[in-house]
């Protein structure tokens, strides 16, 4: 499974994808696979958690690439197989897989997460300040659930993707009323999340005891 992944990863950068953080470059890149575009578009949001490649980026591609709506269906299809396989790694891999990950900054969970899981990925998705792959590495370490993770992902990530999605739909109407608005809804989407970051700990925390 991982020279598989391996070799994926070595096609990507001898194709300059992933070493460039260029929404223009990803476009190409994926648009030179014609009707597979889709999938391929897919595939590098499913990879991107191997070398912590930012989710952002990738997402404002999907918009530009797809469009709005196509574009925000693939971002939630392409994330979702990225989280699913960040969980899994960090679950079956255990220490091996921590040890790897030892200079990222992980949540850790207390054993009780169990019970409150769904809230607390969903509480944690909720605010894209906090790092997509990290939230994910680290409740595959937990006692989470899949199913509480992944419907908590589904729903958690939404208004961000819809954010992004919009975001790279009208970069090329650059100057338009709609671009201003996208650009708008990302400001706030800051500002909210930065708000709510520092109250979603202390919810967090309330959960753990």
């Amino acid at each position: 499974l991982f020279l598989a992944f391996g070799l994926l990863m070595f096609i990507f950068y001898q194709n300059g994808v992933l070493s460039y953080a260029q929404v223009e470059a990803i476009k190409t890149f994926v648009l030179g696979f014609g009707i597979y575009a889709p999938l391929i578009f897919i595939l590098l949001f499913t990879l991107s958690p191997l070398i912590f490649f930012p989710d952002g980026i990738l997402a404002l591609a999907g918009g530009l690439i797809f469009g709005f709506a196509w574009g925000s269906l693939y971002i939630v299809l392409g994330a979702l197989c990225g989280g699913t396989l960040s969980f899994f790694l960090a679950r079956l891999y255990g220490n091996k897989m921590r040890e790897k990950l030892a200079h990222e900054k992980l949540i850790h969970f207390q054993k009780s997460v169990k019970k409150h899981g769904f809230i607390m990925i969903l509480l944690l998705r909720l605010v894209p300040l906090v790092p997509f792959n990290i939230i994910s590495y680290s409740a595959g370490f937990s006692t989470i659930r899949y199913v509480d993770f992944f419907f908590a992902t589904l729903l958690g990530m939404l208004p961000g993707v819809l954010v992004y999605a919009n975001i790279g739909a009208q970069s090329l109407a650059f100057g338009s009323h709609e671009f201003y608005i996208s650009i708008s809804l990302l400001v706030a989407l800051v500002v909210v999340s930065m708000i709510l970051k520092h109250r979603v700990k202390k919810r967090l925390e309330a959960y753990e005891k």
